[in-house]
């Protein structure tokens, strides 16, 4: 199947690594004598205007009957450049739309924990012959979330956390610590830093959890976080056994400990063994709810919701994005 490629390229992801990763994948492009245009974000959101408007001139979905007519014609594929934000705006707008575009995507953030889930090449030209090598897109799961006090619904490609890790991504975000460290492509170093900051002020709150149709409630919870696959913060595995190609959730809970046991937690996370703990929790299954009565920092994929009680439910979505996977 040959594509026509329309690039939408975050050129301030990653402290600018995303309009670097678009040059290298349109001069791949100009080299390879291959079909594509560009369209560049100029501020936050634009990406969800941006594609509103491809997807009503110029984006066709996916199914059989389209392959089929799409043998010997030009696919109009959508290539997402940027980092973790700017996909998630992207496939939030479609959501909204209550539209199906297969995407696909090349990272230039600067965590890039979604390419880490589903095993996507961090290097531009490896990306992009993993797209170009495949025959069709693959089925990936994300999460959705109906958030009842605030009214708020979303679509999630990584992670939803409530606690300890929304608190360190908002310290991150605050950083001048991970800009610096962005240009030499270390911003999870930035992240790590935050942990071991937030890790001293994070006070328990009680949580009541619904999965699989069962209660469980922690009374100092510390760390409550929802993901699809195995990775927050640039990199640190936070549920190693969850995988992006399966239809579940995984949450995983982690409870207060005394001050002196937290450099351990420090040191046990930092080496992908946090999973030995007997604080930590693990759940999986395909839907499930979670009650925090008392207000904590959220974060939906790296943007921090703010400080507040959650009454939040969540289920699973697929989305088509258009990969080679061995």
């Amino acid at each position: 199947m040959k594509f026509h490629y329309i690039l939408l390229i975050n050129q301030v992801s990653g402290n600018g690594n995303g309009k670097k990763t678009g040059e290298i994948i349109q001069n791949l492009l100009n080299e390879q004598h291959m079909s594509y245009e560009s369209h560049y974000t100029e501020y936050a959101g634009h990406e969800a205007k941006i594609v509103e408007e491809l997807a009503l001139s110029k984006l066709v979905g996916w199914n059989d009957e389209i392959k089929a007519a799409y043998e010997d014609k030009i696919y109009p594929l959508l290539v997402v450049i940027g980092g973790d934000g700017t996909l998630h705006q992207v496939l939030n707008q479609f959501y909204r739309m209550n539209k199906e575009f297969p995407v696909s995507y090349i990272p230039g953030g600067s965590g890039n924990d979604f390419a880490r889930g589903i095993k996507l090449p961090k290097d531009p030209q490896k990306a992009f012959w993993a797209i170009q090598r495949a025959k069709e897109p693959q089925m990936v799961n994300t999460l959705t979330y109906d958030e009842k006090i605030q009214n708020e619904k979303g679509l999630v490609i990584n992670n939803v956390g409530i606690g300890l890790d929304a608190a360190i991504v908002a310290a991150t975000n605050n950083s001048l610590t991970k800009k610096a460290l962005n240009k030499y492509n270390l911003g999870s170093f930035a992240y790590i830093a935050s942990i071991v900051k937030v890790l001293f002020t994070q006070k328990g709150f009680s949580i009541l959890l619904e999965v699989n149709g069962e209660e469980h409630t922690f009374k100092k919870a510390f760390l409550c976080t929802t993901t699809n696959h195995p990775y927050f913060g640039g990199g640190v595995a936070i549920a190693p056994m969850a995988k992006a190609n399966e239809d579940n959730l995984d949450l995983v809970i982690v409870e207060r400990i005394s001050m002196i046991k937290i450099l351990g937690l420090v040191l046990r996370l930092i080496t992908n063994k946090l999973t030995t703990s007997k604080h930590y929790h693990h759940y999986s299954g395909h839907k499930l709810r979670i009650i925090s009565t008392v207000p904590q920092y959220g974060q939906a994929d790296g943007e921090v919701m703010g400080s507040r009680p959650f009454d939040i439910t969540f289920a699973t979505k697929s989305q088509l994005i258009w990969y080679y996977s061995d």
